[in-house]
């Protein structure tokens, strides 16, 4: 159906991949076939959108584009966006709520600043290795660039 083309075509135009409409999707880099698989989520038109780990196996520059074209699609659009991460400072930078879970319970529930030191061995059941610990103000300073 043209209408049918029409969404897909404007999906495809929206995460920035409609000049590769017609190609195979084993041409494309890790983070196109990502955006392939956004556009097609977009497409469905829906209300809320579940990302299941949209930056894992990524390179770091890649999930940044993706986790900044998640949040442009969301604040355009009535979109609940629901990302599932284990990434601590992309939810720290993108997130407007922050859920931490520990053996399948809610440990954690609130917004990105307050996810600390004592929240994160909460969730992870031991002081976090590898992730900086930033100060509130480094936090809220974050937030304020990923919003512009």
């Amino acid at each position: 159906r043209q209408e049918d083309m029409t969404i897909a075509n404007a999906a495809l135009a929206r995460v920035g991949l409609l000049s590769r409409a017609w190609e195979r999707a084993d041409t494309l880099s890790g983070g196109e076939q990502q955006r392939i698989g956004i556009a097609r989520a977009l497409a469905q038109e829906p209300k809320v959108l579940l990302a299941d780990e949209p930056v894992a196996s990524l390179d770091p520059a890649t999930g940044e584009e993706i986790m900044v074209l998640l949040r442009e699609i969301q604040k355009e659009g009535a979109l609940t966006l629901l990302i599932s991460l284990h990434q601590v400072d992309f939810a720290r930078r993108y997130a407007d709520r922050i859920i931490g879970l520990r053996d399948g319970e809610i440990v954690f529930d609130g917004p990105p600043q307050d996810l600390d030191e004592i929240a994160l061995q909460e969730i992870y059941g031991r002081p976090p290795s590898g992730d900086k610990i930033l100060s509130k103000d480094k936090i809220n300073d974050d937030l304020a660039l990923a919003d512009s």
